[in-house]
This record gives C-alpha cells, sequence and structure tokens, in this order.
C-alpha cells in the first residue's frame, strides 16, 4: 500500500515502482527471488479526485486553503519535527509562538502562521523542492481518509481486492499504512502473518492514532486482525514517521527498526530495498531464508 503523492499512477505503474524494489530488499536481505507475480499493488491515489476530473495539476492552492484543525495539526506537527532534525528550519514554538491551532481566534493571524509553516518547511531538506500545492493536498489526502467515512471504505476496498488465499505478506507506506493496519483489523480472517510498516505516522495522536477504526483502548491500539508479527521500519529522520517507534503506541509485540535511508527519508524505494524490510517480508514468506535484521 502507497502513501500520498501517487495520485497520478495507477496499479501497473505502481509495481513497476514498487515491486522491483521489493524483490531487491528480499533478495539482499537473503530471501528467495521473488517473481513479479508474487506481489501486487493495491493502489488508491484515483479514489481523491472526483470520477472523471483527475486532470496533471492541481489546484492554485495557497496559505488560504489549510483549513480545518486535523489540517491543522498536521502542518504543525510537521514543522516542528522539521525544525527539530533540521538546523535550517525555524520552529513554531520560537518566542510568541501559540501554534497554529492556537490562531483560529484570528483568520488573519492563522493565515499568517500557516504561510510561516509552509516557508519553513520548503526550506528543510525533508520537503525540498516541493511546492505548496503538494504540501497542501498531502495535508487534504489524510485529513480526508480520517474523516470521510465513504472514502475510508473504498480505500480500503481497494487492499480487499488483492487479499488472496495465498496472501501473507502486507506491507503499507506512510498513510497507505494507516490504511492497511485498519483493513487487517476489519478482517482478521485474513491469512496474512506479516505486517510490515514503512515511515508510518500511525503513532501520530489527535490526527491519526486517536482517530483509528477501531479506536485505542486505554491508550493502546488494536492488535492488527490475525497476524503473527509486526515489524515497523522507520528512518528518525523521516518528518512523516512523526513517532518512529511504535511499540509504545501498539504494545511491545511490534518489532521497531531504525534504518537510515540518506537525503531521501521517506522514499518508498529505499524503504522497501533496505535489508530491515526485505528480511520482514522474507520472514513471511513459506520458503524464505532466515535473515538477521542488522
Amino acid at each position: 500500500m502507497h502513501g500520498v503523492g501517487q495520485e497520478f499512477r495507477g496499479p501497473e505503474t505502481m509495481h513497476q515502482l514498487a515491486g522491483p524494489a521489493v524483490r531487491d530488499g528480499v533478495r539482499l536481505a537473503g530471501g528467495p527471488r521473488l517473481q513479479e507475480d508474487d506481489i501486487d499493488c493495491a493502489f488508491f491515489g484515483d479514489l481523491f479526485f472526483a470520477p472523471g476530473s483527475r486532470s496533471w495539476d492541481l489546484p492554485p492552492w495557497d496559505e488560504y486553503d489549510v483549513d480545518g484543525e486535523l489540517e491543522l495539526e498536521l502542518l504543525e506537527a510537521w514543522w516542528a519535527r522539521a525544525a527539530e532534525l533540521d538546523d535550517a528550519v525555524w520552529g513554531p514554538d520560537r518566542p510568541g509562538g501559540r501554534g497554529v491551532v492556537g490562531y483560529v481566534a484570528s483568520r488573519a493571524l492563522l493565515v499568517q502562521r500557516v504561510r510561516a509553516a509552509l516557508d519553513a518547511l520548503s526550506a528543510s531538506r525533508f520537503f525540498a523542492g516541493t511546492s505548496d500545492r503538494l504540501l497542501i493536498f498531502a495535508l487534504k489526502q489524510v485529513r480526508r481518509y480520517m474523516t470521510e467515512p465513504q472514502l475510508r471504505l473504498d480505500v480500503q476496498a481497494r487492499v480487499a481486492q488483492e487479499v488472496r488465499e495465498d496472501t501473507r505478506v502486507i506491507v503499507g507506506h506512510s498513510l497507505g499504512s494507516v490504511v492497511a493496519y485498519e483493513a487487517l483489523c476489519a478482517h482478521p480472517e485474513w491469512p496474512v502473518t506479516e505486517f510490515v510498516t514503512l515511515g508510518s505516522p500511525l503513532g501520530l495522536r489527535s490526527v491519526i492514532f486517536d482517530r483509528l477504526e477501531p479506536p485505542p483502548v486505554d491508550m493502546v491500539g488494536s492488535w492488527p486482525g490475525g497476524i503473527e508479527r509486526w515489524t515497523n521500519v522507520a528512518d528518525p529522520g523521516d518528518v512523516v514517521a512523526l513517532v518512529n517507534t511504535l511499540a509504545s503506541r501498539f504494545g511491545p509485540r511490534v518489532t521497531d527498526v531504525p534504518i537510515t535511508n540518506g537525503v531521501q527519508m521517506h522514499d518508498l524505494r529505499r524503504y522497501l530495498t533496505a535489508h530491515a524490510t526485505g528480511a520482514a517480508i522474507a520472514a513471511g514468506l513459506p520458503d524464505h531464508v532466515e535473515a538477521d535484521q542488522r
């Protein structure tokens, strides 16, 4: 399951992007040589466009279009994390800062605050070269998935379409890890034994964790379906993986593995070709070769 930013692709083009990376990761980790048809890609990017309205450009969004508490909280969280990781980014908590949501009483001040956040993020290593429109589109995709019930069901249905009797491993990247988690929770009957999350925002309170289905109980998230093992792989410099260890949110059965993806901290292919990811996937394959996760 892919994350945001893939909306102009499709299931076959996602397969061309992710399939070879999965095969490489498993092979480099000492696992079996997978075939092309051993891997399926559940694609959902098109669901964020109205039918027949997809274009090769995005609306001319700017600071005036970041709206609603969830979008504002997520923007603030990205900003704070980027400032924490990158000395070139000034933080949202500098003197006089009240946080984005703290400006709700004044629309003019709120817009100024959002503009400052977008400018700060554009100066970070993580978001360098990302336009305001793409940043805002990412905010809106997360907000829509977490708050629109029918869209949520439609996206999860894309996962269900790809699960077969011999499916053993589900891998979710970024927002796709949230989708995959909720789909697994809704289908404990699936034959999946391994869950691998990459650059996952599942641990982010309020915006995602507190809104999960099923909801957490006593601040602990549900174990996803009937899986036997859950491996969470995260680059500590990945701004999207705001809480890069998930055992604190979902219990000690989660294995958190830190890796380094270089300057492209959130890149899907870098995650998929990592030794830790390949080993976690290989562990769920019937004829896998044991490999450590160093």
